[in-house]
Formats: C-alpha cells, sequence, structure tokens
C-alpha cells in the first residue's frame, strides 16, 4: 500500500496509523507462534478443487481430477517396461491413463525390507491400484493396501505421474485423504536420488502427517510437522526451486529448506508402503487412501 500523509496532517490520525501498526505486528506473531511461517503456495489458495492454469513461476503440466474415469483394479499391471525412467510405462493401461501414469512394478521390496523390519512389503499395483467413482459421486484414485491373511508380504503402491519423471524443480500437489485407517501402514511421497531426498507427505497412517528433506550430500535431516490427522481432507504440495524446498499443507507453508536442495532430475513417486514404525500389519488387514484431484507443473519452462 502507498503512503500519502502529509506531515502536517492532525496528530490524531498519526495514532490511529501507529496503533493499526501495533495490531498486524500482533497478528503476525500470533501467526508465528501458532507455527506458522505466514507464506502461502504459489497458487494463492487452499485448492479444495483441482486448480487449473500457471501459478507464479509454475507452468501446469498436468492437471487430473479422475472425473468420469474407470480404471478396474487389475489394469496397473505389466510395469516393468523401462523402469524408472521417463519412457516407463504399464502395458495393462489404455489411453490416456497408460501415456499419464506408470508404477512400481509388481514383485519390487518397498522400504521396510531394506529396513529390516519384520513385516515388509512387495509392490503389487495390479491388485491396490484402481480409479472410480466415490459413493458422493467424486472420481478419486483409490490406494488400497492390504496383507493377506496367511500372513504374507503387505501389498504395497507407488505411482508416478509420467509429465514430471526426471525433471528438475517444480510444483507437486495433490488432495488426499485416508479412508481406511489400519496400523502398519504409510505414505512416503518423494523426490529421491544422487544422495537427495525431498519427502512431502510422509508419515504412518496412524500417526501425524510430516514433511522430511535430507539434504544432498549428508547433513542433518529437516522434519516438518503438517497435520496431525490423515484421515481429514489435506491439499499437499511441495514447491522445488533453484536453492529452495517449500512444503505445504491446506496452503500453508509448513517447511522451508535450503540446505543441499537437489538442481538435478528426480521424478515424483507418490510412494505408499509398510510401516517403518510402530507395529507392521496384521494378517488380513487392510488401509486406504483416496486421492481426489492431481496437479503438476514445470518450473520456468515458458
Amino acid at each position: 500500500m502507498g503512503s500519502h500523509a502529509a506531515p502536517h496532517r492532525p496528530r490524531p490520525p498519526v495514532l490511529l496509523v501507529s496503533v493499526a501498526v501495533v495490531l498486524m505486528a500482533a497478528l503476525l506473531w500470533l501467526t508465528r507462534a501458532d507455527g506458522a511461517p505466514g507464506r502461502t503456495d504459489a497458487c494463492g489458495a487452499t485448492a479444495v478443487r483441482l486448480p487449473r492454469g500457471d501459478c507464479g513461476p509454475f507452468w501446469q503440466v498436468l492437471a487430473e481430477d479422475f472425473n468420469g474415469d474407470r480404471v478396474p483394479l487389475g489394469s496397473f499391471s505389466d510395469c516393468d517396461h523401462h523402469a524408472d525412467t521417463s519412457g516407463a510405462y504399464c502395458a495393462g493401461l489404455r489411453g490416456t491413463f497408460r501415456a499419464n501414469w506408470w508404477a512400481y512394478p509388481t514383485g519390487w521390496p518397498d522400504t521396510a525390507r531394506s529396513r529390516g523390519r519384520e513385516v515388509v512389503g512387495v509392490y503389487h499395483p495390479e491388485d491396490t491400484v484402481s480409479v472410480g467413482t466415490a459413493p458422493n459421486g467424486d472420481g478419486r484414485m483409490f490406494i488400497r493396501m492390504w496383507r493377506p491373511a496367511d500372513g504374507g508380504p503387505v501389498h504395497s503402491a507407488a505411482v508416478v505421474p509420467r509429465a514430471v519423471m526426471d525433471m528438475a524443480y517444480g510444483k507437486y500437489s495433490a488432495r488426499i485423504r485416508v479412508t481406511k485407517v489400519a496400523p502398519g501402514y504409510k505414505s512416503a511421497w518423494l523426490h529421491y536420488g544422487g544422495g537427495c531426498e525431498m519427502d512431502h507427505p510422509e508419515g504412518e497412517w496412524t500417526g501425524p502427517l510430516s514433511s522430511f528433506h535430507h539434504p544432498c550430500g549428508g547433513g542433518e535431516q529437516g522434519y516438518f510437522p503438517g497435520s496431525d490427522d490423515w484421515t481429514d481432507w489435506h491439499t499437499v504440495s511441495t514447491e522445488w526451486t533453484p536453492g529452495h524446498v517449500r512444503f505445504f499443507v491446506d496452503g500453508r507453508e509448513t517447511g522451508h529448506d535450503t540446505r543441499g536442495v537437489p538442481d538435478s532430475p528426480l521424478s515424483w513417486v507418490m510412494q505408499n508402503e509398510s510401516a517403518l514404525e510402530g507395529p507392521g500389519a496384521a494378517p488380513g488387514s487392510s488401509a486406504r487412501i483416496d486421492i481426489t484431484w492431481v496437479a503438476a507443473y514445470a518450473y520456468g519452462w515458458k
């Protein structure tokens, strides 16, 4: 705002301006005191609905709300083609979903195995990932992980938007909710590679939703709490720009780090797997996360 006050103005308006400044400072202090850094995401909104169009320095390259789409169980199959590259695809998918989505192939172990957990998981996109309509008519991607009754490994799922595979920088957003919760299941949506890792959101579904940044080349990880409950709807966003990574929950910045931020192309992996903390999934149990939209943006391409 511009200031047009003349030096000869009567004193009362000056006092009012002073009071306003004090009140504004108090409000800012309250914002900081409750843990919110006070910065909103580049779209400037909580984005309950799928955002469409460019936001600030970000150029939208994917806008998916799943409305009117049906991808039954079994479609995310035969995914071991050019795996983990920008040419990866699932032969079981058709049309735009084959063009836009990939998933970790059946048989790949999830993170729990490398951590020596008693209960581990194996990726099975063919029997965990589907797209359809919720009872309220909303189109969603459903990811239902489960553990066989015989006590075998958890069936995990990691889906990858192909439009932003092997891309440096960008903005990555989704609206999510765990609609069925059980111990032993978690998410860790991430960019990783070359000793770098940015995780958002991450956490066991029975605990809080958080973010982590593991600087390239090592160093203490950055930990940023975001929400207490996965079972509420949340809009989650990562903004990755040169020298900065920022995490947002419901439009509010929950974390910002500048240490060892990656500068090489990475893929956005929407990873869901068996828990790394607390009890493992019980035999015969299952849990589900719903995704009502996904939006992704390139940085500085225009």
